[in-house]
């Protein structure tokens, strides 16, 4: 059994939503997803497991190489809905890997914060003054 993913671009995030079982046969195929993601878009992704059914230790320390991966890319991982059966316990010594009790929550969170404009990025105030 294998993982089916999805990506999508938002303003200042991706979502990469993996629904399936993230085992030991599905490692790979998640490694890819997770290397295109890298290479498109840019700011945090977050991990939407909402449609994860489960996961074995093999599919945890994937994620957590993932956030290495991400990190190396200069993007941050974000994790929703970690499956009931497991927690991540990252080791230490990896990128933070902050986790949302739901996809909502992550969304929420991401409304919270103020964007940053992009380096070299104009700024255009109401007031026509540029920023």
């Amino acid at each position: 059994m294998t993982i089916e993913w999805h990506y999508t671009v938002e303003r200042d995030h991706g979502i990469l939503s993996v629904a399936g079982y993230l085992g030991p046969d599905a490692v790979h195929r998640f490694a890819g997803a997770v290397g295109w993601v890298a290479a498109r878009g840019t700011g945090p992704v977050i991990l939407d497991l909402t449609g994860l059914r489960s996961w074995s230790a093999e599919g945890r320390l994937a994620i957590i190489e993932a956030a290495h991966h991400l990190a190396g890319a200069g993007r941050g991982l974000e994790v929703a809905a970690v499956p009931a059966d497991g927690s991540l316990v990252p080791s230490g010594d990896g990128p933070d890997i902050p986790v949302h009790r739901d996809l909502a929550a992550a969304l929420a969170a991401h409304a919270r914060r103020p964007s940053a404009p992009e380096e070299g990025q104009r700024v255009r105030r109401t007031d026509g003054r540029p920023g």
